[in-house]
């Protein structure tokens, strides 16, 4: 599963646009410290499943699914004659054990339409299998149940435009089983620790392509307008892996090695497939060769749907995406290693980590997700090198540090409210950043080769964080106990804060370390690399106390004592270098982080001449990520800077050969109004990439608001992402309400950071637009996303705010109706659970 790094970005977004500095925790509710004191035990295994076969067809009118299942079971260790299987919402027409071919009717009760309790025919040993049957409909839209953070509707089957009514979008059917969502469309023990094999059979229109797990076995035409595939998973996967897709789907045929590789994507975008998913078979290279397993599975298929509600999901041999897949050439310009980029990789590393091996319960997710976080940090680094992959790891340190209440749970968690809880920071962000520190202290080969006996020990079966440690220590014979003991079941990170001394007379250095977090003492091994003479000295130390002082020899002041200086370590420090050490970082120690340090500490001294050293040379820094952060560090009104930094952001503007450097080059000077840099907007408003004519169309906003209103109109057939909310910006600040229906389309259209990224400008367009029926519209968006998103701690006053604001400016139009449809919308977003 993928969706952390999107809704982290939500929260980031309403935190600039408040202006604040607001944390946006994943936090609990009220009610929630009750249960987070129960104890989450490994469901008690009565009955395994062991193979489930359907047969399904579907009424898109109603939105319910016709299933016929033939599930297989044995007790699974202590004899039986009962059976409870999930079954969520359904209307069961008959329960029945096959014997002798016959369907011999069993007693059943269907307890709160979610638990299916069978009283079986007879006493059940565990060398016995049975198999029973059931008819039933599934009926997800009239299911009640709740989403999460990590996926933010539960119902399993999702009918999306099943009428047709929505000319823009496409008819589908998917599904989405994770945590227990499969459990709503057949019933099952819906438990990840439960793998079976299946066979699915799809009735549908004719028209339609269908995918699901496994091998297309069969495709029978029936002579109605409809056509009947059969597919088939010969070897065991778990329940919340299964999937289902059926629609308009264009197939792209890759492969690896003799293994299929196919993407699926709507027609408008197959066009674009292997663009945006042809490194799939490298990748899968890669992490066959790092783990020691070839890809265990007999195809790996994509597909990209509409209105998903999550990120992605790694079902077994068949990855379902959301739209953000959906890529033209255009917009793959502006790419890079973005989100879609390692989504593909996550997702595709989670057939070794969490379905060929799967977690023994959401107590242990982090066998499953925090080795997808990691291998996106694996593939950047292999692909494309150590800056990429270090950028990578920094941004997932710092989604899970800006998040104060992520320091009290344990990443191995047996306690929590909701299984949906541990889809979180914690286990994706931070769990990746301690398997990075992991391999860095057991060295690279001796980490996969833990890697490789922990998926062979336990393939097609469980695992959890302890038969990791094994594994992990059987490779490099190393006690990993003190590891695990802190990282995995135990909360927090280091706050360390670290100064230095130099003893001129002694020739000794001295580094003073405390850790002034609250909680356990973090031991961390770690590096201390001492620039002296020209030359670097590496020291590998241990801090393991509250207040650590380590002594160094030094025949002369060092210019620089670097702490950990692989910059590996997951903490927050306080580093008391001075500036001039900090330049000195920059240009010697070498790696991203020391660069991304030194400009971190540069950007509130421009006034200090080091400072200004540092900025001006990370313009030019060799990874575009630190030019970025240079350029929009810039205090452009300090005129040393300014007079510095201007010709290199010119030429930057004009030259780099990276689309966002340039687009946010273009930016800065965009901000500074000066006709002098119009001819540079002019040459690039017609860039092919969206970003740069973004900001050009900002840029010339800035001088000539009618001319940039007549660009905005004209780019209004071809336009997305960041030019997209450059002309809502346009519209919403020198527009008229003409705009609205296009401005209203793009926000509805858009995802959640498309909708978050526009969302102040769109709430301007509220504010002034004339129809109130269109404001009303306008008005229902807003209070439909905040509630939504609420559970992201700062979401709600955000979208609050803007309401309030709405409110306002509807009363000054004297508009009494919306600005009453504005004080309701707020309140119920203020209300909502």
């Amino acid at each position: 599963m993928m969706n952390l790094k999107t809704l982290s970005a939500i929260a980031l977004t309403c935190a600039l646009a408040a202006g604040t500095t607001t944390s946006f925790a994943q936090g609990q509710g009220k009610d929630d410290s009750a249960l987070m004191k129960i104890y989450r035990a490994t469901p008690t295994r009565i009955n395994d499943v062991t193979h489930t076969k359907l047969a399904v067809s579907f009424d898109y009118k109603k939105c319910y699914m016709y299933g016929k299942e033939w599930a297989t079971f044995h007790p699974h260790f202590y004899p039986t004659d009962t059976l409870r299987l999930d079954a969520k919402g359904m209307d069961i027409k008959e329960v029945a054990v096959v014997k002798n071919g016959k369907n011999i009717p069993l007693k059943y009760q269907y307890q709160d339409s979610l638990s299916l309790a069978i009283q079986l025919d007879k006493v059940y040993h565990s060398n016995e299998s049975y198999t029973i049957y059931i008819s039933y409909t599934a009926k997800p839209n009239e299911l009640k149940v709740k989403g999460s953070a990590a996926i933010n509707d539960a119902k399993g089957l999702y009918f999306i435009n099943p009428d047709g009514k929505d000319k823009d979008k496409p008819i589908q059917i998917w599904t989405q089983g994770e945590t227990e969502g499969s459990s709503a469309w057949f019933p099952t023990i819906d438990k990840p620790e439960q793998k079976c094999t299946d066979e699915i059979a799809m009735t549908v229109p004719s028209k339609y392509v269908t995918l699901s797990n496994g091998r297309l076995a069969s495709q029978k035409d029936n002579g109605n307008g409809t056509r009947t595939d059969t597919w088939k998973m010969e070897l065991p996967q778990s329940t919340y892996l299964f999937m289902m897709a059926v629609g308009d789907f264009k197939i792209y045929h890759d492969h690896w090695r003799n293994v299929p590789v196919d993407y699926y994507m709507e027609p408008k975008y197959a066009p674009y497939a292997k663009q945006v998913f042809g490194l799939t078979p490298e990748m899968i290279d890669f992490y066959s060769k790092i783990t020691g397993v070839n890809y265990p599975w007999n195809k790996y298929a994509q597909i990209v749907v509409r209105d998903y509600v999550s990120g992605a999901m790694e079902n077994t041999t068949a990855t379902l995406h959301g739209e953000f897949e959906n890529q033209t050439t255009r917009q793959l310009i502006d790419a890079y290693y973005d989100f879609g980029a390692s989504t593909i990789a996550h997702e595709l590393f989670h057939q070794w980590f969490g379905d060929y091996v799967t977690c023994e319960s959401w107590s242990n997710l982090t066998v499953n997700e925090s080795f997808a976080n990691y291998s996106e940090t694996l593939w950047a680094e292999h692909k494309y090198g150590p800056d990429v992959a270090a950028d990578q790891n920094e941004q997932d340190m710092s989604a899970y540090l800006n998040d104060p209440s992520a320091a009290t749970k344990n990443l191995v968690r047996f306690h929590y409210a909701d299984k949906e809880d541990v889809f979180d920071n914690v286990t994706y962000q931070k769990g990746g950043r301690i398997l990075g520190m992991l391999r860095n202290y057991l060295g690279k080969d001796a980490f996969y080769k833990g890697l490789n006996i922990y998926l062979k020990t336990n393939a097609f079966k469980n695992g959890e964080a302890q038969q990791l440690r094994l594994a992990l220590e059987d490779a490099s014979g190393r006690d990993l106990n003190w590891f695990f003991n802190e990282w995995y079941y135990g909360a927090g990170h280091p706050v360390f804060d670290i100064s230095y001394k130099y003893d001129d007379a002694a020739k000794k250095e001295t580094v003073y370390v405390a850790q002034k977090q609250d909680g356990q003492i973090f031991k961390i091994p770690l590096a201390i690399d001492v620039y002296s003479g020209g030359k670097k000295e590496r020291h590998h130390v241990w801090v393991d106390g509250k207040n650590d002082t380590l002594t160094f020899d030094a025949a002369s002041k060092p210019d620089l004592v670097n702490f950990d200086g692989d910059k590996i370590i997951l903490c927050k420090k306080t580093d008391h270098k001075t500036l001039d050490e900090y330049a000195f970082q920059y240009a010697n120690a070498g790696l991203y982080m020391d660069r991304f340090e030194a400009i971190e500490a540069a950007q509130s001294k421009q006034s200090e001449k080091a400072g200004q050293k540092i900025l001006i040379s990370a313009l030019s820094d060799k990874y575009y990520g630190l030019r970025l952060k240079a350029i929009k560090a810039l205090k452009m009104n300090n005129a040393e800077v300014h007079d510095a930094a201007l010709p290199i952001l010119v030429k930057l503007a004009k030259t780099d050969d990276n689309t966002l450097v340039r687009a946010a080059a273009i930016n800065a000077l965009a901000k500074l109004k000066d006709p002098a840099y119009m001819g540079v907007f002019n040459d690039n408003i017609n860039s092919q990439s969206y970003a740069i004519q973004a900001s050009s169309l900002i840029g010339i906003n800035q001088l000539d608001t009618a001319r940039a209103l007549k660009l905005a109109h004209d780019f209004e057939k071809d336009n997305t992402g960041p030019l997209t909310q450059a002309m809502i910006s346009v519209f919403a600040a020198s527009g008229s309400s003409d705009s609205w229906a296009f401005v209203h389309k793009k926000f509805t259209e858009s995802d959640v950071n498309g909708k978050f990224g526009m969302v102040r400008n769109y709430a301007a367009m509220i504010g002034k637009v004339k129809s109130p029926e269109n404001a009303q519209q306008g008005i229902t968006d807003l209070k439909d996303l905040g509630i939504k998103y609420k559970i992201f701690g700062g979401v709600g006053p955000f979208v609050v705010g803007l309401l309030n604001n709405i409110k306002e400016d509807r009363t000054k139009m004297n508009d009494t109706a919306s600005a009453k449809a504005a004080e309701e919308a707020a309140k119920a977003v203020t209300d909502a659970k």
